[in-house]
């Protein structure tokens, strides 16, 4: 399974949310706090939850299903196209059409299209043609190209979706949704958390944290695909793999991989961060409750 570290995770600015006056109620537990205004994500949860996204990607491509990767902002497109070819899965990288799921067949029809003026460019049909009818076709394919080029052999719906900025993707939540196709995506301060089957919180404005998350799922799934048919994979029924192997010290205190993953959020980022209302509240209502009890 992929992994990923919590010193990536900072130097790629996952933790940089949106503006305070810009982000979903929906997001409060996924804060940590505000600094100067700006959101500040809790990375302890985006490790986590970024492990089970990971995994859920790699049980589903190890099973032979594939994944859709869609990013149409202009600062995914590039990592979208690259890692997903990377991978072997189909995306879309330019623009959503809509339908594109819920209206499949028709779909279809538009990438067969763009097979058959492909198949025309390259046997010799196009000297067939006057200078006229090529460049109609060719402007046509051209369009086709752009926004079909990434499931051109996606022979039907993927069986799960890698989005980045659900906001901006909103058609593609919808449509996956409508379907019962489960959606794992990079979700920011301004989203809504509640129409996504994986969550992974994190910056899904800046290029090195779309690109880290990308790069992420898509060794996720190329394992996945390297598992398929594989024997050595299969285990009992009764036989669970441990998640990870934890230990204890003398003081009760985790070590190895699970304990390198707690870091001091705050003195990592220099301090200076404001808690979450949720948090502050939290804290406060400690004392009473200890208070009580006596």
């Amino acid at each position: 399974m992929a992994t990923i570290t919590m010193k990536e995770l900072l130097e790629a600015g996952v933790h940089f949310g949106h503006q305070t006056k810009r982000w979903n109620p929906k997001m409060k537990e996924y804060i940590f706090g505000e600094r100067n205004g700006i959101y500040i994500i809790d990375l302890q949860k985006t490790l986590k939850m970024f492990k089970d996204a990971s995994k859920y990607v790699t049980d589903l491509c190890s099973s032979g299903k594939t994944v859709l990767f869609v990013g149409t902002k202009r600062q995914a497109q590039d990592a979208i196209a690259e890692e997903a070819t990377r991978c072997g899965m189909p995306y879309i990288n330019q623009r959503w059409l809509g339908g594109l799921l819920t209206n499949w067949v028709t779909v279809q029809k538009s990438v067969k299209r763009l097979q058959e003026l492909d198949e025309m460019a390259t046997d010799g049909r196009y000297e067939l043609l006057t200078k006229k009818e090529v460049i109609k076709l060719e402007r046509e394919r051209k369009h086709l190209q752009a926004n079909l080029a990434g499931i051109k052999n996606m022979k039907r719906l993927p069986d799960a979706l890698f989005i980045v900025d659900s906001n901006n993707e909103a058609i593609a939540v919808k449509e996956a949704r409508k379907l019962g196709i489960p959606v794992v995506a990079v979700v920011d301060t301004n989203c809504d958390p509640t129409v996504v089957d994986y969550v992974i919180p994190g910056n899904d404005d800046a290029l090195r944290a779309i690109r880290l998350f990308t790069s992420k799922i898509s060794d996720s799934a190329a394992e996945g695909v390297n598992l398929v048919g594989d024997k050595q994979f299969e285990q009992p029924a009764e036989v669970e793999a441990p998640a990870e192997l934890v230990t204890l010290n003398a003081e009760g205190e985790e070590t190895g991989d699970a304990a390198d993953d707690v870091v001091d959020l705050e003195a990592a980022l220099g301090g200076g961060i404001r808690k979450a209302p949720g948090v502050v509240s939290a804290l406060e209502a400690e004392p009473e409750t200890a208070e009580t009890a006596l």
